[in-house]
């Protein structure tokens, strides 16, 4: 399975739960499931994080060779997605609030079934256009969406060998 990482995954952990200068442990981690390519951020993602200010932006520029997803989006797949995950008549607005989750969920549906969306953003079903949250785009193509958490007992995330 490969983890498709939200920006919001990466910004929430540093700033919420593991800060970079205080818990090493955890993005020593993300590299090394980053270079065994058991997860990955897609390109447009990256550039959303670096985009930012915040420290991680140093830590991704850093590691961007490992980080990254070395694939380019099928422009097919973003257009399948806006228009069947949120609206085909989106307006530019909406466009724009959309932001590049579209382009997450077109690196997952690429693969359906071996490639899962890692995502802060929870269920919101009754939102509607260009409101739509990213797993209840997810769950209208078959892709799997996970949080922070969930990949941290998927993948096995420890601190200290225990």
């Amino acid at each position: 399975m490969l983890y498709l990482i939200d920006a919001n995954v990466l910004i929430d952990a540093h700033r919420d739960y593991y800060p970079i200068d205080r818990v090493p442990d955890f993005w020593d981690w993300l590299l090394t499931r980053a270079g065994e390519e058991r997860l990955k951020i897609p390109q447009e993602i990256y550039e959303e994080v670096i985009d930012g200010k915040h420290d991680l932006v140093d830590w991704l520029r850093d590691n961007r060779a490992t980080m990254v997803l070395d694939e380019s989006v099928k422009p097919e797949l973003v257009t399948r997605v806006v228009e069947r995950g949120y609206a085909p008549d989106l307006t530019d607005v909406e466009t724009e609030k959309m932001g590049r989750d579209p382009f997450l969920i077109a690196y997952a549906l690429a693969a359906p079934a071996s490639r899962c969306v890692v995502t802060a953003e929870v269920s919101k079903p009754s939102r509607s256009r260009a409101n739509r949250h990213i797993p209840d785009v997810c769950s209208d193509f078959g892709i799997r969406s996970i949080n922070t958490f969930r990949l941290i007992r998927e993948l096995d995330f420890r601190i200290g060998g225990v």
